[in-house]
Parts: C-alpha cells; structure tokens; sequence
C-alpha cells in the first residue's frame, strides 16, 4: 500500500471515530458523517490493494500479484538484472526499486562487482525505510541482446532453490525482462519458463526428499508478479507449464 493511501487511510478512520464523540451518539449528522467516512475509508482499502489471480491445480499454490516488486512487503523478492552494462538500463519498477535503494543497484552494476551473468545471484537486506521487502535477490539474466525465454527456466529453478535455501515459505518473485529493457518476448512466454524450472526444482527436492537427504520442501506459495497490461498473458504461460508438468 503507498504512503499516501495509508496516511489517506487513517485520516478517514480517525474521522469516523471522533465525529461521534464529539457531536453525541445520538446526532443524526454525525452518525451520518461518520457512516460515509467509514465507507471513504473501506473504499480506500479496496482501492490501494493490488489485484490477484489465483492459480488452480499448481503443484505448489501460487498467485498472480499486479504489484510493483519495488512495493512488495514480503520475507523475501526477487527480481532479474541483465548484464551489468551501460546500454542495459533500468525501467518501471527497477528504477522505483533503484531510487529506494537510493542508487545501490546502478553502484553495484559493474564488470567488478556484480556482472549480472546468467544465473549469477546476489542477497540484499534492505535498509530501514527503502524497500518493504526483508531481503531482495538479485538473479543475473545474461546478455540482454541475445536474451531468449527459455533462459528464464534456469532462473525459475534457481529461484525455487534459493529460497528453499533461506528457508522462505512464501517468495515473490518478478522476472523484470521488460523493465531491464527487453521487450521482445511474450509476458507468458517468460512465466512458463520460470515456471518451468520452478517446478523442476521442486521435483528435484522431493527426489531428494525422498532419499532422506533434505530436510523437506519449504515452499508453500509462490507469488509471481505482473504488470496490468500482462497479467493475464503471464497466467496463460503459467497454466500451460503446470499442465505440461502434469502429463
């Protein structure tokens, strides 16, 4: 929820709370005034809260969250860099997620520091007042102009491990290949692929399970999350590798 929206929020729920005591229970326009700001106030709750698509017959539930992973308030977010060149710049979400880190991402992009291949990870504790996630992964996309969905199938596994690793029940997970400024591949393309591999790693952990070698699978939830405008594009491509999952 934005800051505005709570401070919004508040206003009208003190209003609602104090008209009354301050005209008597027994004002008509009072009741009144306080009935339409408790109104204001749900309207405003509903309004702020970020659409979600349920995902039926997933091996693991998962959800649909139209949110910014800039705003996300969870144990744990991920999120997808390209390789850390000039030419690859941040858009949407990862400049709003930059800005809140005030400029961390830009400083780490590098050659010498974090190179953004493929696969490669990084683990961020975000500091009071920045981001509302407690930890942000980073996992490297690779080359942006030779970039091809089905690289998201690696990415979707590491994603799985690595917070089965940390011990997070519920990760959210945003792929940001259109806010790392590649717009050529399908929304639903990208989420079946990390899907994909998500999955495969689950399988992976329940053979290993099984042969008394893990402590068992941590995952309950997965949140993946989508822009409006590819939210429904991203449920299609996670239906279709849940279905292929299943043959």
């Amino acid at each position: 929820m934005r800051t505005a929206s709570v401070r919004r929020l508040l206003t009208l729920i003190v209003m609602a709370t104090l008209v009354p005591c301050l005209a008597g229970n027994d004002n008509a326009a009072a009741q009144t005034v306080a009935k339409e700001a408790i109104s204001q106030a749900a309207g405003s709750a509903a309004a702020s809260k970020p659409r979600e698509i349920r995902i039926t017959d997933a091996p693991i539930p998962m959800r649909i969250l139209v949110q910014s992973p800039a705003e996300t308030d969870t144990e744990l977010q991920i999120i997808c860099l390209f390789r850390s060149d000039p030419s690859n710049t941040l858009h949407g979400s990862l400049v709003e997620a930059n800005e809140k880190l005030k400029g961390l991402l830009d400083r780490i992009r590098k050659p010498t520091l974090f190179r953004g291949d493929l696969g490669e990870t990084l683990l961020i504790d975000p500091p009071s007042g920045s981001l509302a996630a407690r930890r942000l992964l980073i996992i490297g996309l690779g080359d942006s102009e030779t970039f091809v969905p089905e690289r998201m199938e690696l990415v979707g596994a590491i994603a799985y491990r690595e917070a089965s690793r940390l011990g997070v029940a519920r990760p959210f997970f945003a792929p940001t290949v259109i806010d790392g400024g590649v717009t050529t591949s399908a929304a639903g393309q990208v989420a079946e692929q990390v899907i994909r591999g998500f999955l495969r790693a689950a399988r992976t952990e329940k053979v290993v399970q099984e042969g008394g070698a893990s402590r068992g699978p941590i995952i309950q939830e997965l949140t993946f999350l989508a822009g409006p405008q590819h939210a429904a594009d991203a449920q299609k491509g996670i239906e279709n590798a849940i279905a292929d999952a299943g043959k």
